[in-house]
């Protein structure tokens, strides 16, 4: 079973809760939106920490450190995929024009023998709680969904 960590940023933006998503990169995904956001991710096994990893693939995936201090763990989702995703949310900001990704290997098109370096992540956006539902992967909308009911106690 493929398991990943990662980290929902969040914001208040005139008291609105806001969730930063990512978009995947590579030519399969741009023309798609609803349903493919993701939080920053990215898998691991058994020998690593899922929190740390989480902190490092939000660095790989946008660029940019993560220096929240408090963490809120949140309960894992099962993908359609059968992927499992392991999550905290932390308070934060980030300025989305500056996101740099790492990039991985990607033979395209399938099967032509060329291949292409293409970001794991091709763009960043902040999106409000409604629109953060639609956007996301529809599993990882729990991982939201919780979010919303831990900062309402």
């Amino acid at each position: 079973m493929k398991k990943s960590a990662g980290i929902l940023l969040y914001r208040y933006n005139n008291k609105e809760l806001e969730c930063l998503l990512v978009h995947p990169g590579g030519p399969m995904h741009v023309n798609r939106d609803i349903g493919a956001w993701s939080i920053p991710k990215g898998e691991y096994d058994d020998s690593e920490v899922p929190f740390l990893v989480a902190k490092r693939e939000f660095q790989e995936e946008t660029g940019q450190e993560l220096l929240a201090a408090d963490y809120i763990e949140l309960t894992p989702v099962k993908q359609k995929s059968g992927k499992v995703v392991r999550a905290w949310a932390a308070e934060g900001d980030l300025d989305t024009s500056n996101i740099i990704s790492n990039t991985f290997k990607l033979e395209w098109p399938p099967r032509s023998g060329k291949w292409q370096d293409a970001p794991e992540v091709d763009r960043a956006e902040w999106f409000t709680v409604p629109d953060a539902i639609e956007k996301i992967i529809p599993a990882q909308a729990a991982i939201i969904l919780e979010l919303l009911q831990k900062l309402e106690r």
